[in-house]
């Protein structure tokens, strides 16, 4: 794993918002907290929106199922039509074509010369399922037999974790590769990274599969979440 030979802090005790990307990016992007979130009687602006108004660029990057309104009023861009050939196939495409779109999106957003501190939110599509097999590259898929279908229950659990697993060792080939093209901009930029999962899946424990469940109800496997920190050393 190459975020093992960076120097990255891994925080163990997180839990997320919610157990679906539409309950949980919100949550993720407010100031409130989750039961602070679910209980408010009000909307407010959320941290994209602060950002924007202190004088920063910002600029949402989709390669999933949209913001989920967190971008409504910043500039986004999504990988929805690309046909990029190296990452893009049957409709979908891997993350790392977001760093192939990023200095263009980066150049058009910011013009010639800017110096303005800049955010930029890559929203994978990470692990998310059923499809896992689609979610990594032949030379990471280092744990085998997969589940290649988007059947779960009809493939033995061990191949479900294995085909999960290796889409886990692509999102850390692509966060290692953000790092490294964020050193690229140290000459004009203090870089640093924080990444966090917005829920986390089940894989066939006690015949659960995927996530969504009611978070009170939710295995933990759907609400224990990764989050890391690269700040730039």
């Amino acid at each position: 794993a190459r975020l093992q030979q960076l120097p990255v802090v891994s925080q163990q005790t997180v839990w997320a918002c919610g157990t679906s990307t539409a309950a949980s990016l919100p949550c993720m992007f407010s100031h409130l907290g989750k039961s602070g979130f679910e209980s408010r009687k009000n909307n407010y602006e959320n941290l994209l929106d602060v950002l924007k108004r202190a004088g920063f660029d910002v600029l949402w990057m989709d390669n999933q199922s949209g913001c989920k309104g967190v971008c409504d009023r910043i500039p986004s861009y999504s990988t929805a039509s690309l046909k990029n050939p190296l990452y893009c196939q049957d409709g979908e495409c891997l993350d790392n074509v977001m760093l192939e779109e990023l200095p263009a999106q980066l150049q058009r957003l910011q013009g010639k010369g800017t110096d303005r501190p800049t955010v930029v939110v890559l929203h994978q599509m990470g692990s998310h399922g059923p499809a896992y097999y689609k979610r990594s590259t032949p030379d990471l898929k280092a744990f085998k037999p997969e589940c290649e279908t988007n059947a779960l229950s009809s493939c033995p659990q061990e191949n479900v974790v294995n085909v999960y697993d290796n889409s886990i060792r692509y999102t850390d080939h692509f966060l290692a590769q953000t790092i490294d093209w964020l050193k690229t901009q140290q000459s004009q930029f203090e870089t640093g990274m924080f990444y966090m999962s917005d829920h986390g899946e089940s894989l066939g424990e006690l015949g659960v599969y995927l996530h969504g469940m009611p978070y009170a109800m939710a295995p933990d496997n759907q609400k224990h979440v990764p989050m890391i920190a690269w700040l730039g050393t």
